[in-house]
């Protein structure tokens, strides 16, 4: 009896202990989806930065001409 039981704690361990495993390993991979996408949105940003320097100097360029010619 004490023998069966000890059997099926240790498959039972060994259950919990893969499925723990498992969860660690999808863990590491959504770590590394979210360090993507932190990058991912870094760069969009300074994407954005570089594109609205762009357009205010575009504006003030444009300002600046009709000024000039008025």
């Amino acid at each position: 009896m004490f023998r069966e039981v000890a059997e099926k704690n240790d498959r039972e361990f060994g259950i919990i202990k893969s499925d723990l495993t498992a969860v660690r390993l999808q863990v590491g991979n959504l770590d590394q989806k979210v360090d993507r996408i932190d990058s991912r949105l870094e760069a969009l940003g300074q994407q954005m930065e570089r594109n609205q320097a762009q357009i205010i100097e575009l504006l003030a360029q444009m300002v600046g001409k009709g000024t000039d010619a008025g």
